[in-house]
């Protein structure tokens, strides 16, 4: 009989991992609180036209990548590929552009592509959107955050920031004409895919990994020489606050983005630890495309941040806190006929330490065998209740991660120690 398999490219998290998972979501979550931003939910599904116009339809997401289908009403519906267009229906829908708003949402994405380490069909991301700040100052504002976010997780030295500006769609629009100009002395040296998004998506070659396409591109057209006055005044207040910020940059002249929407400031955090999948968080302004998608104009930018890379990174640096593994903080053992003694002690301890990570076994079994699953649970204590203890209203003690020795001390007692325990340990890792 053939055994069910997960689709390829989308994989499980399996209990192991979670944690991780766990102390990079709260990291983020925590961070954006910080910052006076709000968690928004919108669906996994949404039109598949949806995408067309806010991403592009000469995009590799549209052309290549989206997961579109027609539902039984005949409905084209697609799996989000990304998060802003989803976030920018639902501002519009449920009007919140009356005033600015600073929103954040996480959650699945789906892309149909060459899966590969770092990149899959299912991927999961944290976004960020704010809506109705024109300035240098906000973008200014979402890549300081994000430096914070870096040096919080240990990782600042490992990731480097790149940022450029597109200017306006007209600024844009007379850059590409000389680009295409440039280009199409040399089309037959471009590759197969450049010579495709040539007249349909030009300043995509930019972003081309090909050698022989990024060495024509040497002495083609600069886009910053092109830029509009508004443009190039809001890219040099811009360099000016992250100057002022510490917050160290690379222009890279070439950066664009892969979605059509971006206008303006455009920025990339990458790392080279990650070999051919270096960019780690993305992102830029966008303030074209609420009006694109037919409400007041409206300034915007955000980013994006892949959960499957940070993890990926986190963990090829060593970058992982020492107690990452621990998932429990105790592990209460009943020898003997304690079952119901053991059931209620726990629940009273859950109640006395809303923070504690309790696993009462069950199954039954030998001092020996039940101290075993204690300690390959990897939690700091095993609490022992058996019939003597029982009767005389205790509970033992066993230090699984120290050398102090075990004690037997009445149950009441059992929270405040607990608690002490918790504060000394707090203080010396402090």
């Amino acid at each position: 009989m053939n055994q069910f398999r997960s689709i390829r490219g989308m994989n499980d998290l399996l209990p192991e991992k979670s944690p991780l998972w766990q102390y990079v979501e709260t990291t983020l979550n925590t961070l954006f609180t910080q910052y006076g931003y709000r968690e928004i939910r919108f669906p996994l599904l949404e039109s598949t036209q949806l995408f067309c116009r806010a991403v592009g339809e000469t995009t590799d997401i549209v052309e290549k990548e989206i997961y579109a289908f027609d539902d039984k009403s005949g409905d084209s519906i697609a799996l989000r590929p990304e998060g802003t267009a989803g976030c920018v229906r639902a501002v519009i829908q449920n009007n919140l552009l009356a005033t600015p708003q600073r929103l954040w949402y996480s959650g699945p994405m789906f892309r149909y592509e060459r899966p590969q380490k770092g990149r899959l069909r299912q991927f999961h991301q944290f976004g960020v959107e704010v809506f109705g700040i024109s300035g240098p100052d906000i973008d200014a504002e979402l890549l300081i955050m994000t430096a914070r976010l870096w040096a919080q997780l240990g990782i600042g030295s490992a990731v480097t920031l790149q940022i450029n500006s597109l200017g306006c769609s007209n600024s844009r629009a007379t850059y590409r004409d000389a680009l295409v100009t440039y280009l199409h002395k040399r089309y037959d040296q471009l590759d197969a895919d450049s010579q495709r998004r040539l007249e349909r998506n030009p300043l995509r070659i930019l972003d081309s990994k090909n050698p022989t396409t990024q060495e024509l591109l040497t002495d083609a057209p600069c886009l910053l020489d092109f830029l509009d006055e508004d443009s190039a005044a809001h890219f040099t207040q811009l360099r000016s606050l992250l100057d002022a910020a510490g917050v160290a940059y690379t222009v890279n002249p070439r950066l664009v983005r892969g979605l059509d929407y971006y206008g303006k400031t455009v920025f990339e955090w990458v790392t080279d630890s990650l070999g051919a999948q270096g960019t780690v968080c993305a992102g830029g302004r966008y303030d074209g495309l609420i009006a694109q998608m037919g409400a007041k104009s409206t300034a915007a930018a955000g980013f994006g941040l892949g959960i499957e890379r940070l993890v990926l990174l986190l963990e090829t640096l060593n970058a992982l806190p020492a107690t990452i593994d621990r998932q429990l903080d105790a592990y209460l053992l009943a020898v003997g006929d304690v079952q119901s003694t053991a059931l209620a002690a726990a629940e009273q301890l859950r109640s006395a330490l809303p923070w504690l990570r309790l696993q009462t076994h069950c199954g039954g079994g030998s001092m020996k065998s039940q101290m075993k699953k204690a300690d390959k649970s990897n939690a700091e204590y095993a609490l022992i209740i058996g019939e003597d203890e029982a009767k005389n209203g205790q509970i033992t003690i066993k230090y699984l991660r120290t050398q102090v020795p075990q004690q037997t001390i009445a149950l009441t007692e059992l929270p405040q120690r607990l608690q002490d325990e918790k504060k000394c340990t707090k203080q010396r890792r402090d």
